[in-house]
């Protein structure tokens, strides 16, 4: 097994490495599809990486993985299952493009927080205009009054 790279983005200007030491793989029986050959092979791959212990994330690194992938997460650890295809090599570069999409989504910066702007005067204007002129055609359909 590789280590996992992580291509430049958001929040991570150098990319990031992800030595195979700290990845757990397994292997199992896959339910998708693949015939009588999903009985015998162990195509379906669950590739784990634990934030808490990892060596090559810095502390505010950990703590924004931490919090953004906390409905992810079992305790520090974060899963990818993949049973795309009938063949484990495939299964194994699917589960490892996901895990590092994962990951950069989750190093990526928050973006910042929302400018409350105003309507501008031009826009107010044709607002209430075009109320003016509904009610006005609403009170025009109305009974004339009696006199």
């Amino acid at each position: 097994m590789s280590d996992l790279r992580i291509p430049p983005g958001p929040g991570l200007p150098a990319g990031l490495v992800v030595p195979a030491s700290e990845l757990i793989e397994r292997y199992s029986h896959s339910s998708g599809p693949g015939g009588q050959g999903v009985n015998t092979a162990d195509s379906r791959v669950q590739l784990s990486f634990d934030i808490a212990a990892s060596s090559v994330l810095d502390e505010t690194q950990r703590d924004r993985l931490l919090h953004r992938l906390r409905t992810r997460l079992a305790g520090p650890v974060v899963t990818v299952v993949s049973t795309a295809t009938r063949s484990q090599r495939q299964n194994r570069i699917d589960a490892r493009d996901r895990l590092a999409a994962i990951l950069r989504e989750g190093l990526a910066p928050p973006s910042p927080p929302r400018r409350r702007t105003r309507p501008t005067k031009g826009s107010v204007e044709r607002r209430l205009a075009a109320k003016r002129r509904r009610g006005e055609a609403k009170r025009d359909r109305s009974r004339p009054e009696a006199m």
